[in-house]
């Protein structure tokens, strides 16, 4: 088997992410879903509204990461 290597096409012709990094934002997200999550229940047990909503905060963004990283790939 022969490859022309005047028609093959490299990621960074293609401006296409390399699946490594796919993964890191995917992971980040998830890691800050779960922070928000650890951080809303101790505001519960607390009682801290304001922690409860830094929790929502870091969840929603997480949400909104994990859904960017899911259109992307």
């Amino acid at each position: 088997m022969h490859i022309d290597k005047n028609r093959v096409k490299t990621q960074d012709e293609l401006n296409e992410p390399a699946p490594i990094d796919q993964v890191e934002e995917r992971v980040e997200a998830k890691m800050k879903r779960l922070e928000g999550a650890a951080k809303k229940k101790v505001a519960d047990g607390l009682q801290n509204e304001e922690l409860a909503r830094d929790g929502e905060r870091l969840e929603g963004e997480a949400e909104r990461e994990l859904s960017k990283a899911k259109k992307t790939s």
